[in-house]
């Protein structure tokens, strides 16, 4: 029996560890921020048309060619997301075996990793009438989850970290202008989990990969007036590859005999974006829409992510000193239920619900900002994700795996049959919510 035990452990936590590394978690529009700075969060993830400042860097470089003089702004973002995963899909196989006091009742948890603190930093000069320089350097995407005090949850840990640097030239003349910035990208991901059901003994994984990757960011406006602007950027996909994560996970879990054939490569995918921005009074009115490519992007592809639309609104009232804004964002679900009867498609359900729930889908924002002197200002927003829950069928994972430990136990393949039919149905929940606070220090010169 305990070699039962451990084979089906085994199994089940090389399906959390490929899933680990294959999907992203715990941040807003799939793994990457709804927006880059203070006032863009705070108004709906908006920014492809209206002028924030230096922080346009990384979201429409163009608009840096409305920079007069020069800016310099450093802040952050304390990200706090609420994950809970529900799953009998350990119990009911424990049960199955006949293990004592085990039964097929689902067992919940929080993920431990509920915070996270992401930099921001972005400045811009004017060289003379017609170009702009700047720079930002933020971190945009991230994904984490951390269930080690629960055997039945897998133990797992996953931790991805994206930081992007962009230097950036803009060019303005009249009434538009064109804006260019060279994208280098830093990630690093780091996995563990138990091969064993045993925490004490540390788990197993290959610690902490790295890389560099390249791409880029164009973008344009056009002042159709002087209170009403229109904005088009285009980011481009960076590749990354993370050596020894993706690939040892899923030859741990034998997808290769499966016909899933993974590498160690993560993109950072495209994304099309367009925008709207209009001034009334003391009154602006923002729109943004932009599309980021799942589908086209490697790793992400391959666990049935789909293209995802995003949409925001914002208003902003600037008055003497001081500025308040409020917005809506609102991102379709990337991650598609495949939702069949097979023991792969339901994996690939299970590795995104419980490791990687990318699922909230509205967003609420608000923001504020005052100025501490006339060359100085503060600047917050708070942006929230109200709960989603999200559930797929893992019944055949869970038969799968009664099987396949009942044939490493020396049952003959008619005996694992009638092990693996006794698990009945079994399902994962996932409940995810989130919440950011964002407070920059903007200086002009």
């Amino acid at each position: 029996m305990k070699k039962t035990n451990l084979t089906k452990t085994k199994l089940a936590l090389a399906i959390a560890t490929a899933a680990m590394v294959s999907t992203p978690v715990l941040a807003t529009n799939g793994d990457t921020l709804i927006g880059l700075g203070a006032q863009a969060r705070a108004l709906g993830g908006t920014g492809t048309a209206a002028f924030y400042g230096s922080e346009n860097a990384l979201t429409n470089p163009a608009l840096l060619g409305k920079s007069q003089g020069s800016e310099f702004s450093i802040g952050g973002t304390l990200f706090k997301p609420d994950v809970k995963a529900t799953s009998n899909v350990s119990t009911a196989v424990s049960a199955a075996f006949g293990v004592p006091g085990a039964t097929n009742d689902p067992v919940s948890q929080t993920s431990d990793n509920d915070t996270n603190v992401i930099p921001e930093v972005s400045m811009s000069t004017r060289i003379n009438e017609n170009l702009t320089f700047g720079l930002g350097m933020f971190g945009s995407a991230g994904m984490g989850v951390d269930y080690r005090d629960t055997d039945a949850l897998f133990n797992g840990y996953s931790n991805l970290q994206i930081m992007k640097f962009a230097p950036t030239l803009a060019y303005n003349e009249g009434n538009f202008g064109i804006g260019f910035a060279p994208v280098i990208q830093y990630g690093s991901l780091d996995i563990n989990y138990d091969t064993d059901g045993d925490a004490s003994n540390g788990g197993q994984g290959n610690g902490m990969s790295t890389d560099l990757g390249y791409g880029f960011n164009l973008g344009a406006y056009f002042d159709v007036s002087k209170d009403f602007t229109l904005g088009l950027a285009y980011q481009s996909a960076i590749s990354m590859e993370y050596k020894d994560q993706v690939s040892v996970a899923a030859a741990g879990f034998g997808l290769p005999q499966q016909g899933v054939n993974l590498g160690d490569k993560l993109e950072q995918p495209a994304e099309i974006k367009v925008g709207a921005a209009y001034t009334m009074g003391n009154m602006m009115f923002t729109a943004d829409a932009k599309q980021i490519k799942w589908a086209d992007a490697e790793g992400y592809k391959d666990f049935n992510w789909e293209d995802q639309n995003v949409f925001g609104l914002g208003a902003k009232y600037s008055g003497q000193g001081f500025w308040l804004g409020a917005g809506y964002n609102f991102g379709s679900d990337p991650i598609k239920k495949i939702n069949d009867n097979t023991y792969t498609g339901q994996a690939v359900d299970l590795f995104n619900n419980h490791f990687f729930p990318a699922v909230v889908e509205s967003h609420i924002t608000f923001g504020g900002g005052y100025s501490l002197t006339k060359n100085m200002m503060i600047e917050g927003a708070v942006v929230y994700a109200p709960e989603v829950t999200k559930t797929v069928n893992t019944s055949a994972v869970s038969a799968g795996l009664a099987y396949q430990g009942a044939i490493d136990a020396g049952l003959s393949p008619a005996q694992a049959g009638g092990v693996a039919g006794t698990v009945g149905a079994t399902s994962h929940e996932v409940n995810h919510s989130q919440v950011g606070y964002t407070v920059a220090l903007k200086m002009n010169f």
